[in-house]
């Protein structure tokens, strides 16, 4: 079982001029759906807002897109918290092919607010504390955001529900975290048994991005410049390795580890993998 994946890298406007990346997005969808794609991937907070107060929504006219095109779509906005003019979630939603709203996720690590205070991103970030996981025609859809790449619990808890592909958008250039990133992005695949998939944003072709899709087994996609890929994605390779159980020849078959979603786990061990902290 698989699907088409359009994983869009953009060049994208900053704020104040971030409105303007919903008519390249609703572009973007519309070339992705003429080249067969089933599926269209944009990375975090695009095509926007990128600041409190919000002056706009792309929701509605990304769910119009996805209803007219017939495709899934995965984008990045901010949410909103009522009378709070400058506080925000950072959120992905998860839009079907009939144009409803399948999922959203809001970011849950770190705690903040300090990552999106000043620079590029302005906003009182507030943290979310859900992982949701969503049906879709493709199958069991998980997302998580960016640097969440480094917190592994994010990811793993996506996967103990049920979640075969993870979508995880990242923000902007990743200067010297580059090789580190794509690392964790790999990682997370390997370790969760699961399709991985990440794009950012880009201010100007000489930055250098990060679009993958990693398999547990395998790096199948990866380009650093802007573009809109089209990348055929297959599950029958990781359900049949969620199927399997470890055993001592495994690696004579397997470049991951099966069972580690079941069979190596120990319930009765998880009140004691998190010491008590306390925090300063």
């Amino acid at each position: 079982m698989g699907f088409r994946l359009a994983l869009v890298q953009p060049v994208a406007h900053r704020p104040p001029d971030d409105e303007r990346n919903v008519s390249d997005a609703l572009g973007q969808v519309s070339y992705a759906a003429s080249q067969g794609a089933e599926v269209v991937a944009f990375p975090e907070t695009y095509p926007g807002p990128w600041r409190t107060p919000m002056t706009f929504d792309p929701t509605e006219a990304m769910a119009a897109a996805a209803g007219e095109h017939g495709v899934t779509i995965q984008f990045g906005t901010l949410e909103a918290i009522p009378d709070e003019p400058d506080a925000a979630y950072n959120v992905l939603k998860l839009i079907g092919p009939n144009g409803t709203i399948n999922g959203v996720y809001r970011r849950t690590h770190p705690p903040g607010p300090w990552i999106y205070a000043g620079g590029v991103w302005d906003f009182d970030y507030r943290v979310g504390n859900e992982y949701p996981v969503f049906e879709s025609e493709h199958g069991i859809v998980g997302l998580a955001m960016c640097s969440e790449a480094f917190m592994p619990e994010v990811t793993r808890a996506l996967a103990l529900r049920g979640a075969e592909i993870i979508f995880m958008p990242a923000g902007i250039d990743k200067k010297k975290l580059w090789d580190a990133w794509r690392n964790l992005i790999w990682a997370r695949a390997t370790e969760n048994l699961a399709v991985v998939i990440t794009t950012q944003n880009l201010f100007d072709e000489s930055e250098r991005g990060l679009a993958m899709v990693a398999y547990p087994e395998e790096v199948v996609f990866e380009a650093d410049g802007p573009g809109t890929f089209l990348i055929d994605v297959d599950l029958t390779r990781i359900r049949e390795l969620r199927e399997q159980l470890d055993g001592p020849k495994s690696s004579e078959e397997y470049g991951a580890k099966p069972g580690v979603l079941t069979q190596w786990q120990r319930p009765e061990m998880q009140d004691k993998v998190y010491p008590a902290v306390t925090r300063t």
